[in-house]
């Protein structure tokens, strides 16, 4: 995948209870990315972590890079008492990876980085979630509005997002808030459980 640009370049400030999160947001930023990603985030850090390590600790240790996709450098929480109960990571997609790179990727990350190359030039959300129960709140709106306004500040020309087919409920939201759906691909599960067979990529202009 390639590596974005920090949000902190393009926002100063957000509206309370909002802000930037911090090294210490690592425990429920991995929660919150394992919530986004309907588990696929904790079966790949279970494939990767070693003696004495669990699939948790690699995805704190991610959380905690100071580059990288999945980093607390590009994402925004909302706060309730000190702690992180929804989230969104996103950054610019600034260059389409070469097709020969693709044979060198994992196959259930080709289809994903496909839909990234159709995007370049846009603010990829990566991750918008929220703890179960806060979810149906609006959180996500205003997560995403906030994306919008890191999205104009960078000089993006839109958003972009990647949802299961089977997500329906998360597809509602977006379609809500403007996005339209630009393409899709079917999925490579690779031993992964996911209900759905077809990732969606889905563009809001600005």
């Amino acid at each position: 995948m390639i590596a974005p640009a920090s949000l902190r370049a393009s926002a100063e400030s957000f509206p309370v209870p909002y802000r930037r999160a911090t090294l210490a947001d690592d425990h429920e930023m991995a929660e919150l990315v394992n919530f986004a990603g309907e588990g696929m985030p904790v079966y790949l850090w279970s494939g990767i972590a070693k003696d004495g390590e669990s699939a948790w600790d690699i995805g704190r240790a991610r959380a905690r890079r100071e580059s990288g996709s999945f980093s607390y450098r590009n994402t925004v929480v909302r706060d309730e008492g000190g702690r992180a109960n929804a989230a969104v990571i996103g950054y610019p997609l600034t260059a389409a990876a070469d097709p020969s790179d693709y044979d060198d990727m994992p196959p259930m990350f080709v289809p994903l980085q496909q839909l990234e190359d159709l995007a370049v030039g846009t603010w990829y959300v990566n991750v918008l979630a929220a703890y179960p129960e806060h979810r149906g709140k609006g959180y996500g709106t205003a997560l995403l509005d906030i994306a919008a306004r890191i999205a104009r500040q960078s000089g993006c020309d839109g958003l972009s997002i990647i949802v299961s087919d089977a997500n329906t409920g998360a597809r509602r939201l977006y379609e809500r808030c403007g996005y339209v759906e630009r393409a899709s691909r079917p999925m490579v599960k690779d031993g992964w459980e996911n209900a759905g067979s077809l990732w969606v990529l889905l563009i809001r202009p600005l």
